[in-house]
């Protein structure tokens, strides 16, 4: 009996500890290193929320979005909230920026847009706001957010050269949930083409080399 319960807590740790390390892996996939410098826009994704009050997930990705903001360049940032209305209830993106504003008290620059529906159309419709910007971060979970990237880089490859990471991976945040999570981000990054994914990794190995110089 006893054996059995060492064997079951080992699996939970190391299941644990995999759900961690493949977090952390998307979160730092298809970014450079941020240098925080010029100006920058973080790109909060939203998430389907039919109902009129603001759910659980998007409470998290806002925060996580406005912890992305760099300090020194606050001035020079434009948070972009993206979602649009799912199931007939109120716009995503509108309720992730009255979070932000009347419970977190952000009191920065705010952009709405509130027209998609999928990833992909996250990614088609603020890139008119970001062709000023020197930095971009996009924040969601971190699966999601590296489909994200995947897009800028298939939509507009030297817009993705600018991509740095956001603050959306953090050590034992969610912990019991991120193999949970890992599971369901690698349902969601099925749908890469093969040749994209060995993209990634090639990118992945290039940035690795490029942080130990």
């Amino acid at each position: 009996m006893r054996a059995a319960w060492v064997t079951a807590a080992g699996g939970a740790v190391a299941a644990l500890a995999w759900g961690e390390w493949l977090n952390w892996r998307w979160s730092r996939t298809l970014v450079g290193k941020d240098s925080d410098s010029g100006s920058e826009a973080v790109v909060v994704l939203g998430y389907r929320n039919p109902h009129p009050s603001i759910n659980v997930v998007n409470r998290w990705r806002v925060r996580a979005g406005l912890r992305s903001v760099a300090s020194d360049s606050a001035r020079d940032t434009q948070v972009i909230f993206s979602g649009g209305a799912a199931g007939g209830g109120p716009a995503e993106a509108r309720l992730m920026a009255d979070y932000a504003k009347s419970v977190l008290g952000f009191d920065g620059r705010v952009l709405i847009e509130d027209q998609s529906r999928t990833t992909w159309e996250n990614i088609t419709n603020v890139i008119p706001l970001l062709e000023g910007a020197d930095r971009i971060k996009i924040a969601s979970q971190p699966a999601h957010g590296l489909k994200a990237r995947a897009y800028l880089r298939r939509q507009r490859p030297d817009l993705a050269e600018r991509l740095v990471p956001a603050d959306d991976y953090r050590p034992g945040e969610w912990a019991v949930l991120k193999p949970l999570l890992a599971l369901y981000g690698l349902w969601m990054l099925r749908g890469l083409e093969a040749d994209e994914l060995r993209g990634l990794e090639a990118d992945e190995r290039k940035l690795s080399r490029a942080d130990t110089r």
